[in-house]
């Protein structure tokens, strides 16, 4: 970079942003964090997060439906770029609490747009889901994809932050990329997750749950392929299709002006796309958890059960857009991304003890 860049990282405490905001400051960015590191799940992990990154962040604790705070984040910073990672997450918990989801994930989004549009950062990157394809059957899954059936109310509010995002992109021209995780892993991670919560029980001597008889896939995606994928997007805003005809038309290459409109909706003239972020390639749950147990040293006591509510069968990504975009492919094999979660986890929990 030829200057400093300021970045505001939203859930800057949590997994995927306590990762993001690592590889940052590393890069040279300014990082600007909020996190209100609430108890969803241990928030002594989330402390141990912040601890590690020290004060090589601006780290601000509060709310995002706090909206004078947003506010006052970005006048005070002026970021050039903002990572919208916080959000209250867990399928089986939006089916408990869903004013949970209504609150953080579509109040506290609602104020970051709000202030994007007072300051227009070039770049809006936010988290999406994969939860967003429901039960859908057409595999792998495609951001060309109808997904009009979502199974729980996490989908519910992941689908209405893009839908969201759309709107103000259209309104006011904010640059804004939504990206779509598959089933994150890694060091660090969420202990609400099934894989973290095996590794748990496994080495506790308990039994864990493999729901639907193990007959469920998943595309398990390592945090190392989601950070270097946020990072080469960042810098990759994109344009509308009439701003790129704009500049085609001031001079601009043939090569530039695609560039500019690579990403932007199709057949939309709104600066804003969706992009999956997944290995391509699902692993049965049978499997994942023989592998995980080979990485803990230890073995599984498994009761096959049935299916949950807002459970879905398998998810896929279809990642041709974001190769395409950045010329790079998450590609971390389930062998080498387990090592590392392993071997963190029993150095945190365990002190390195299998």
């Amino acid at each position: 970079m030829s200057r400093q860049q300021t970045i505001f990282i939203t859930g800057i405490a949590g997994f995927i942003g306590f990762h993001v905001a690592q590889r940052l400051v590393k890069d040279g960015w300014s990082v600007v964090g909020l996190d209100n590191c609430n108890d969803y799940y241990d928030p002594k992990l989330k402390e141990a997060r912040l601890a590690l990154l020290g004060d090589s962040v601006r780290f601000y604790r509060g709310n995002l439906e706090d909206k004078g705070l947003v506010e006052r984040i970005f006048s005070e910073h002026q970021p050039q770029v903002v990572c919208h990672l916080a959000a209250q997450a867990g399928v089986r918990y939006s089916i408990e609490h869903p004013e949970a989801y209504v609150s953080s994930n579509i109040l506290g989004f609602l104020n970051i747009l709000e202030s994007c549009r007072m300051h227009m950062p070039h770049h809006l990157v936010y988290a999406s889901s994969s939860s967003v394809y429901g039960n859908n059957t057409h595999v792998p899954f495609s951001t060309d994809d109808k997904v009009d059936h979502p199974a729980s109310m996490y989908a519910v509010s992941k689908r209405t932050n893009e839908l969201m995002a759309e709107c103000y992109s259209h309104l006011y021209g904010i640059p804004a990329t939504g990206l779509r995780f598959f089933t994150v892993y890694g060091p660090w991670g969420r202990p609400d997750m099934a894989y973290f919560s095996f590794a748990k029980n496994i080495m506790s001597g308990k039994p864990i749950n493999i729901y639907n008889h193990g007959k469920l896939s998943r595309d398990f995606t390592s945090i190392d392929d989601i950070v270097e994928s946020i990072v080469r997007l960042l810098p990759m805003p994109p344009a509308s299709k009439l701003a790129a005809a704009a500049s085609l038309a001031e001079g601009a290459s043939l090569a530039e002006s695609a560039s500019l409109a690579n990403g932007a909706s199709l057949g939309s003239a709104v600066p804003h796309r969706l992009l999956n972020v997944g290995n391509g390639a699902p692993v049965n749950l049978l499997e994942f958890v023989e592998i995980l147990e080979q990485k803990l040293g230890r073995t599984a006591e498994r009761n096959l059960v049935e299916m949950q509510p807002g459970d879905v069968v398998q998810t896929w990504a279809d990642c041709t857009d974001l190769f395409e975009l950045t010329g790079f492919r998450p590609n971390t094999p389930l062998d080498t991304g387990l090592e590392r979660f392993a071997e963190w986890f029993l150095s945190y929990y365990h002190g390195g003890r299998p």
